[in-house]
């Protein structure tokens, strides 16, 4: 019997019990379809967090004091003061592998305009924090040098800021804005970035002159962070190497010694957030696949009850010539015909389902085709995976007791 006959066989046997077929077919259309919306999910996020750090600053490095929490026993305030005005001097003057590098020293508090006030923290910054940042002024102007050697009351704000404190739309330019009981004169306003991928309001921003900060709010003397951005990407891992350096011998730590400062690049957070997402992606297409294990022992059983239905069918195409494998072939190709026509559908909705996700809950989705062939991949294998024990079972009857059943 040739491949041609043995296919319309199998399609008008599907065709006698449409809605036995479909509902097998559920199973592996429910499991292609939470494959393809789990990893399109997975992925989206994965892109989402590369693009905004990306848009931060690919080579950007972080400086920070030494952590508060080592061996799960706090640390000394005191540890939160190693880094001085004097580390940034000599990494300014000293390193041959940074283009940019700022203070960052911040307080949190209100921020009123007349009777609007919005909460928020201010930095303390240089003008090369907007390298690193990669922010850009929209209206107005930075802040200057001689403004940071004065400690002028001066910042630039972003979006979010002139929206709460500025409703009625009037210009921000030259006015002046209250934190805590300190004045700031508006000299500028930042370029809107909106939401990064952790949800944090990137425009909800206020910077100001650090010596400002350092002098008029927080009183100290000591910086709670230093932002540097590496000349290119590929020599983020030189120029950590050299700040460590640099930090080592101005704080005369000698070999061996813990470091009293610690040193995060983006391309170590990048890797540590992609790792996070590969590893959630995959757990999420795990649990997903379950519903295509399940789909495959829902094909089992109904072909396994179907070869018990056509017993005596079976049986009197196997009186009349039929072969073993002619009946073998015959149910595997309905079991395959039920996996990949579930495939199919499972494929249109998973990705009608990613795209659903992305315009209902906004969710960055990205659909990669990898993952919609490893998806209809995977049923086909498991339509002949779990089709081929009743299909034997059927090849394997013999005629004559085939026919005498009941």
């Amino acid at each position: 019997m040739n491949g041609t006959n043995l296919f319309k066989i199998a399609l008008r046997a599907l065709a006698n019990n449409k809605l036995r077929a479909f509902l097998t077919m559920l199973g592996i259309i429910i499991g292609v379809a939470s494959v393809i919306t789990m990893l399109a999910i997975g992925q989206g996020s994965k892109k989402s967090i590369q693009s905004q750090i990306a848009e931060m600053g690919s080579n950007m490095i972080m400086i920070n004091p030494g952590a508060d929490v080592r061996g799960g026993v706090r640390q000394d305030p005191s540890s939160m003061q190693t880094l001085k005005l004097t580390d940034f001097v000599s990494l300014q003057n000293e390193t041959k592998y940074l283009s940019a590098i700022s203070p960052n020293v911040s307080s949190s508090g209100q921020f009123v305009y007349g009777s609007n006030n919005y909460p928020g923290s201010i930095n303390g910054v240089n003008l090369e924090y907007l390298t690193i940042r990669q922010l850009s002024i929209e209206d107005g102007e930075m802040f200057t040098d001689a403004d940071i050697q004065s400690s002028a009351k001066v910042c630039v704000i972003g979006k979010t800021i002139v929206d709460n404190l500025f409703p009625d739309g009037a210009d921000p330019i030259g006015q002046v804005i209250r934190f805590g009981k300190i004045p700031f004169r508006i000299t500028g306003v930042l370029k809107a970035k909106g939401y990064n991928s952790m949800g944090q309001d990137q425009d909800a921003v206020v910077l100001a002159p650090y010596t400002t900060v350092m002098k008029r709010l927080l009183a100290v003397t000591y910086l709670q962070g230093i932002f540097a951005s590496a000349l290119t990407e590929d020599m983020t891992d030189k120029a950590t190497e050299e700040i460590t350096s640099i930090l080592q011998t101005n704080h005369k730590i000698k070999t061996g010694d813990d470091d009293d400062f610690t040193i995060r690049s983006q391309q170590e957070l990048s890797t540590m957030l992609n790792s996070t997402t590969d590893l959630m992606t995959t757990l999420l297409a795990c649990v997903a696949g379950i519903s295509l294990v399940v789909g495959g022992i829902g094909i089992m059983n109904i072909m396994y009850v179907s070869v018990t239905e056509r017993t005596r069918e079976i049986g009197l195409r196997m009186s009349v010539g039929a072969r073993g494998i002619d009946i073998l072939s015959q149910f595997l190709i309905e079991a395959i015909l039920i996996s990949i026509t579930g495939g199919v559908i499972g494929v249109i909705l998973g990705i009608a389902a990613s795209y659903g996700v992305n315009t209902f809950a906004h969710w960055p989705i990205y659909i990669q085709p990898w993952s919609v062939v490893l998806s209809f991949a995977v049923c086909t294998i498991t339509g002949v995976f779990f089709g081929w024990y009743p299909a034997k079972k059927a090849a394997d009857l013999d005629p004559i007791e085939a026919i005498r059943y009941e």
